[in-house]
């Protein structure tokens, strides 16, 4: 009833749409492929009218039912990313930021629980449109920007008025404590991907300098806004890059110690490297003050053996990978010293033929066009190995199904980093990787892409390369086991991932019915192997993949992901934690129950997340284990089996009808 709306406009506008949402839901029931176009148009218009931002979010769970979102990455929205979430409202058509907008409303009724939504959680939504919202930070001056006001149809303006919608019911106040705290918690991840961060610290930079917008002392956004824009004292004011290689020139001894030590301390505080560290490491390696760099890297003890035993290949890896535009490889090239990577020899090899590597049509091209062409794309290749090698848990999936290939990357970086060099060489300059599965060759080319059927979105440079040939292997290596008794991962992951991947495996679920079945037995077979209490002692020699059922907040079943169990120990507090690997791009989740994933204060390394043993194996569905080195299955007390099945069956794992 038009009486209801305060604007006489929006009574006959949501009459409108309500009619062409009931057209469209009866034609998509007919023919899944019709057309759209009006229904968005009524959205559209609605949008622009006070009050149409509060009729659609009423209307959301509606419209993602009718089928508005079809078969694309909307109707998957855990796999979505901020960063291009906000290009399809800022950037993009008409239609694409109507279909952003509406997935933002439905992140919001999620978030809210007035929407339970089977593929994200409440927990999940809310860190993406907090981090949506850091990326659009300038909208919270209230002023259109010259390129908002010239977009047609008025989607500058609904933009606007979507972000002021958000806003009023996440909260203004606490808005930017929220995202600074929620740059924090990534950062604790270590990620090598930190575009999207970049960004949103460039925002909260403009926030806490814009006196129009929000004025507010937060000492954690300081640190995060000086670690790029001014880590030094000479570069306190930002004075861009230039002037700051001029002021280099003239320091002294003195001042470019000082300049060095600084930018060691920020960089080590937040896992982020200035634009400033590139031109600072440039400028010592053109004047010959090489004996500065173990400083302006913040080396320890083992990174500095690393440098003093391979100074010729660091300094190259420095003259080739290293400038302001790829300048987060500092901190990968010293955390892969850190890491004593370089002290296997064949390792130290293979990086010299990387620099020197040939790449293809095909890997420049997709390197451009992902990263520009500020730098030649081996650049940022080579910069992005040093990234990987440095931060081996700090690989993710991006907004692609490629969890099985994330594994491997992170796996390889970390165990056989010879190797993996050798399968991107392949990729980035021949088009092809080979693998062997039971004793065949498997090659990537020509063969059918597997899960991933685009070109990677929001990953790094060596996944953009490497994850479609991966992808197509394991899926070649997947379609070699159909019609086989067990669940092909008994199989696949050995040949796959490499000789440490366990024989013995358990998957808890029957691969025909999704039936649970001798829960009890597989518990106790997790427990013997992986519990030092049970097993002997034995630590994780190598880590191992694994399958879980992912929760949600409310522990309701989403899907099952892959993970890799990197050790199994007692944590500060002297509760025994699985510390693992999740390739999600977010390890912090909450998967109801009160099982919330820690990636910080329990013991965990930098990219790490752990759990209570027992909440792990709740929600784990798969794993591989030494047959000869299993202990005791009875010695697992009865009571931590029944704890770990009640868990497991008031949430995934529904035990069968009697």
């Amino acid at each position: 009833m038009e009486h209801q709306y305060a604007d006489p406009e929006l009574g006959p506008a949501v009459m409108q749409f309500d009619a062409a949402l009931a057209d469209f839901a009866r034609a998509r029931r007919s023919d899944p492929q019709s057309s759209s176009l009006a229904l968005l148009e009524r959205t559209r218009m609605l949008m622009t009218l006070p009050g149409g931002f509060d009729a659609l979010y009423r209307r959301v769970r509606g419209l993602e039912s009718a089928g508005i979102f079809g078969t694309s990455d909307w109707s998957k929205p855990a796999i979505l990313q901020p960063a291009l979430a906000k290009r399809s409202l800022r950037e993009a058509g008409a239609v694409t930021t109507v279909v952003e907008a509406i997935s933002e409303l439905r992140m919001l009724a999620v978030t809210r629980g007035d929407y339970f939504h089977p593929g994200i959680s409440s927990e999940q939504a809310r860190h993406f449109l907090t981090q949506v919202m850091a990326l659009n930070l300038d909208l919270l001056s209230g002023q259109l920007t010259e390129a908002d006001r010239e977009r047609p149809k008025q989607l500058g303006v609904i933009v606007h008025q979507l972000y002021q919608y958000l806003i009023s019911h996440l909260g203004y106040e606490s808005l930017l404590d929220s995202l600074v705290a929620e740059v924090w918690r990534l950062l604790d991840q270590g990620p090598v991907q930190v575009d999207s961060i970049r960004e949103m610290i460039g925002q909260i930079a403009k926030c806490l300098y814009d006196p129009e917008t929000i004025t507010i002392d937060n000492a954690d956004a300081t640190r995060l806004v000086h670690s790029l824009f001014a880590p030094t004292p000479g570069s306190i004011e930002d004075p861009g890059l230039e002037l700051y290689g001029q002021r280099l020139a003239q320091m002294d001894d003195a001042g470019l110690n000082s300049e060095a030590t600084h930018f060691a301390r920020s960089m080590h505080d937040t896992g982020l490297a200035s634009p400033y560290h590139a031109v600072m490491l440039r400028f010592l390696r053109k004047t010959g003050k090489d004996d500065l760099i173990p400083t302006t890297l913040g080396l320890t003890m083992t990174g500095l053996d690393d440098l003093y035993c391979y100074t010729e290949l660091v300094h190259a890896l420095i003259d080739e990978a290293i400038y302001p535009e790829s300048c987060q490889a500092v901190f990968g090239l010293t955390m892969m010293l850190e890491r004593g990577s370089l002290f296997t020899p064949s390792v130290a090899q293979a990086l010299w033929r990387h620099i020197k590597l040939e790449l293809s049509e095909e890997t420049t091209s997709a390197l451009e066009s992902t990263f520009g062409n500020a730098q030649p794309a081996k650049v940022f290749l080579l910069a992005g190995v040093l990234n990987l090698l440095g931060q081996p848990l700090g690989v993710g999936q991006g907004n692609n199904p490629s969890c099985q290939s994330a594994i491997g990357l992170s796996m390889w970086a970390a165990n056989e980093a010879d190797y993996l060099l050798q399968v991107l060489a392949w990729a980035a300059r021949d088009n092809e990787v080979l693998g062997r599965f039971e004793g065949a060759e498997v090659s990537s080319r020509n063969l059918e892409p597997g899960l991933v059927k685009e070109a990677p979105v929001d990953v790094d440079p060596v996944s953009l390369i490497l994850i479609p040939h991966l992808d197509r292997i394991y899926g070649e290596m997947w379609r070699r086991c159909q019609g086989r008794d067990d669940d092909a991962h008994r199989w696949i992951n050995p040949e796959f991932y490499g000789w440490w991947v366990s024989h013995g495996f358990r998957v808890v679920a029957d691969i025909h019915t999704g039936e649970v079945h001798d829960y009890d037995g597989f518990v106790r077979h997790f427990y013997a192997s992986y519990h030092p209490f049970y097993n002997g002692q034995m630590p994780v020699i190598h880590a191992q993949p694994a399958g879980i059922a992912v929760t949600d907040s409310a522990a309701r079943f989403v899907g099952r992901h892959a993970i890799n169990i990197l050790r199994v120990g007692l944590s500060p507090e002297n509760e025994t934690r699985v510390y693992f690997f999740n390739p999600n791009n977010d390890s912090g989740q909450d998967w109801g129950q009160g099982i919330t994933c820690s990636t910080r204060d329990h013991g965990e390394f930098r990219g790490e997340a752990s759990l209570p043993i027992a909440e792990f194996a709740s929600r784990l569905y798969a794993f591989h284990y030494d047959t000869l080195e299993l202990g005791d299955v009875n010695e697992v007390p009865d009571e931590e089996v029944a704890r770990v099945m009640e868990l497991g069956h008031t949430s995934w794992a529904a035990p069968p009808a009697t």
